[in-house]
């Protein structure tokens, strides 16, 4: 089946971070050193030939770029210094906004302008629910002036009002990343003829490489620096997520007093100020190849997950020394930072990568159960060996 042309697509790529795609000669030195380029899925030089030519739609129903885990190798050793590993980051990038349907992820990557937009809006309507509904946040403090005495968090932000916010948020955020992620299915599995059953069986793929994230392991730089930091971000991420969506009645005291789900919320804290701290070091040094180009996307991901985690344990500290209006205050504070990450950042952003990574490992599998491919396999299968 052919492949149609579309021009503008090199230029189009330099928007999203991709400007060095016209300095490569395709030599596939980056595909031989790459440790992860192996089989039916051999990476960067194929993509980065769909680049060139403006292979638009095979570009769009590859995988590939999901199992680079950036490593740096081929970037380090390309003769043209091309960055094939940052052209791979690039095109995850001109991807995740191809799978989203509403073209926010278009406008936030082409415009820092509007992605910081976009996160100052989520906060300033976070700002306007605390401050202008007369039975929620600085209102209903006025007619408790005892809580401006001693903290009382059912007074500025009623327990059953904001655990059924957080549902809202979690449902919006479940609805347009799975959405997102359900167009990338089928622009990648359309006409594939992938039996029915191999997508059941494969399933397990999502649910290993969701957790754990373990090809991370077979790539020969860094290895164990950056799986492992990924794993403490994931486990402390995924604990704070867990406590504010599903313990928030026991998570959310009312008054200054201790409840051991804080001890779970003091894990999910330190990892993610730790892990957040040391990425955003690791991008100011510039030391690693993958740290070497930096978009306001790479910034974003550790900046608004640390300020997050910090705002968050200054409102605990301020609720247990028994501050009131600094509890109230940091508390607004970390909301506005939190749901605007979480609204726009996740399913828009890079962090949208946690759930397409995974994804792509489990359909490159299931593809390898499609009729197309078992066909084309069986007479290198059964031809003699010389």
């Amino acid at each position: 089946m052919g492949s149609r042309v579309k021009p503008g697509v090199v230029q189009e790529l330099a928007r999203y971070g991709g400007d060095t795609v016209p300095t490569c000669f395709n030599c596939g030195n980056c595909t031989a050193v790459c440790s992860l380029s192996k089989d039916d899925t051999t990476f960067p030089r194929k993509y980065i030939r769909y680049m060139q030519l403006g292979l638009e739609d095979k570009m769009t129903t590859s995988l590939e770029p999901w199992l680079c885990y950036y490593c740096g190798d081929c970037s380090d050793t390309c003769p043209r210094e091309a960055e094939p590993g940052e052209l791979m980051m690039a095109s995850r990038r001109w991807l995740t906004s191809r799978y989203d349907w509403t073209g926010l992820s278009r406008l936030m990557y082409k415009s820092e302008a509007f992605e910081i937009f976009m996160l100052v809006l989520v906060a300033v309507v976070v700002l306007l629910l605390f401050t202008l509904p007369s039975n929620y946040g600085f209102k209903l403090l006025s007619q408790h002036p005892e809580a401006l005495t001693t903290v009382n968090m059912e007074a500025f932000a009623p327990l059953h009002l904001t655990h059924y916010g957080d549902w809202v948020v979690a449902a919006l955020l479940g609805f347009l990343l799975l959405s997102n992620a359900a167009r990338m299915v089928f622009m990648v599995m359309r006409g594939s003829g992938a039996p029915l059953g191999a997508y059941i069986t494969e399933f397990k793929e999502v649910i290993i490489h969701l957790l754990t994230q373990k090809r991370w392991s077979e790539c020969t730089s860094n290895t164990a620096k950056h799986w492992v930091r990924h794993i403490f971000l994931v486990t402390g991420y995924a604990t704070m997520f867990i406590l504010v969506v599903i313990f928030l009645p026991w998570f959310q005291r009312p008054d200054a007093n201790f409840h051991w789900t804080s001890l779970f919320g003091y894990y999910g804290t330190v990892v993610l100020l730790a892990v957040t701290l040391w990425m955003i070091a690791d991008r100011m040094g510039k030391k690693d190849q993958i740290h070497k180009h930096s978009e306001l996307s790479d910034w974003l991901f550790p900046l608004l997950l640390f300020l997050t985690a910090l705002t968050g344990i200054l409102m605990h500290a301020f609720r247990l020394l028994g501050l009131p209006m600094p509890t109230y205050v940091m508390y607004l504070i970390h909301l506005m930072v939190a749901v605007p990450m979480l609204v726009i950042e996740v399913p828009f952003g890079k962090w949208a990568h946690l759930l397409y990574r995974p994804l792509a490992v489990y359909l490159t599998a299931v593809k390898r159960h499609a009729p197309a491919r078992l066909g084309a396999m069986a007479p290198a299968l059964s031809r003699p060996d010389h």
